[in-house]
């Protein structure tokens, strides 16, 4: 089946990596994977991230022409379905369903979320678009079963559900990690949750004890990475600072890493939680809702704080075969749930019964 792909909030092209931009891809090869032709329908990006009314007044008149071109488009004629991945209420999707509509296809959403509270106040207008979509989905995959509370409760008669688990753009699992090497943290250097996840990890290293040996490597950067290198001054070269690495640099890393560190803080699920269990490397974080469902093993107290992270830290590093056991189950879950084969099939599924 040839589909229209569209990810409003971050196009599969553009040129600053994230998880969003990861996950994008990442769909897109699955329905390949399982035999199905993809054109990216537009690469509008309709988010607001302020609550400026203006801009939403901006960027709806864009997707009103985008929605014009795309009506009498001779690519379109072709489509058999649309799929919009990551509609919610500052980046709703605006195009999807008019377009669909007019070519009489039907319209698929992925990791939506729905937000009624926003109808009140600064994003009152996309937080309306962004609920009017979910509304006239077929089916809509959820990703994380927070989200699926909401979209359970909110769903119109007829509408189908869907689990598509979080994946990773693999048909097979990399080299396993010998996990002898530094400990590695993986996250963009933002303010808010991420700064937040820093802040913690830094808390973390204070309390290890003096007489463990532990080196931590950290990928990413960002707005606040003179925060990041504030927070992790204290640790001297213990800590390394490695910048943004590409797949290949941060497989290298991972080859060796011997655990993740990342706390999670508002994570929606964390593709960084995947790819280190990929490689059999145990994951230290907190016990949050998005972190749980995809990292299998023990998850630190948020009420404990660092200190329960540090605990987990210091059993995990003074015991290698705790390390081996740990990570040996971490690639056993992700060779069963998240990799490219479980993502294509349960889209292709879906493809299936609404061509029907």
């Amino acid at each position: 089946m040839k589909v229209a792909f569209y990810a409003p909030l971050k196009a599969p092209d553009h040129p600053v990596p994230s998880g969003d931009r990861t996950m994008a891809r990442a769909l897109i090869a699955a329905l390949g994977h399982g035999g199905h032709e993809v054109d990216i329908a537009s690469g509008l990006r309709i988010y607001e991230g302020t609550g400026d009314a203006a801009r939403q007044s901006v960027l709806m008149a864009k997707a009103e022409q985008e929605i014009a071109r795309l009506r009498i488009s001779p690519d379109a004629a072709s489509w058999r379905a649309w799929i919009t991945y990551h509609n919610y209420y500052k980046a709703p999707d605006l195009i999807g369903p008019a377009v669909a509509d007019a070519l009489g296809i039907p319209y698929i959403q992925i990791e939506s979320s729905r937000a009624r509270k926003r109808l009140d106040g600064p994003w009152a207008p996309f937080a309306a678009a962004a609920e009017a979509a979910s509304d006239v989905a077929h089916t809509i995959l959820y990703v994380t079963q927070h989200d699926a509370q909401t979209l359970r409760r909110d769903a119109p008669q007829g509408q189908r559900l869907r689990h598509l688990p979080p994946f990773l753009a693999h048909a097979e699992l990399p080299p396993a990690s010998d996990l002898t090497g530094p400990m590695i943290s993986v996250g963009m250097m933002r303010p808010g949750d991420k700064l937040a996840s820093y802040a913690l990890i830094a808390q973390t290293l204070a309390i290890l004890p003096d007489g463990l040996n532990w080196h931590l490597t950290i990928a990413g950067d960002g707005e606040a990475r003179a925060e990041v290198a504030t927070l992790m001054a204290p640790f001297g070269d213990r800590v390394q600072m490695a910048g943004t690495l590409d797949a290949d640099a941060l497989g290298a890393r991972l080859r060796t890493a011997s655990l993740l560190l990342w706390p999670g803080v508002n994570e929606a699920f964390g593709l960084a939680y995947l790819e280190a269990q990929a490689a059999g490397i145990p994951v230290v974080a907190q016990d949050r809702t998005g972190v749980r469902e995809v990292v299998t093993g023990p998850l630190s107290d948020m009420d404990a704080g660092p200190a329960a992270m540090a605990d987990y830290i210091m059993a995990l590093l003074t015991n290698q075969q705790m390390r081996a056991r740990a990570g040996a189950a971490a690639r056993a879950m992700i060779q069963a749930r998240h990799l490219l084969s479980s993502a294509a099939t349960t889209l292709t599924a879906v493809l299936d019964e609404v061509a029907q």
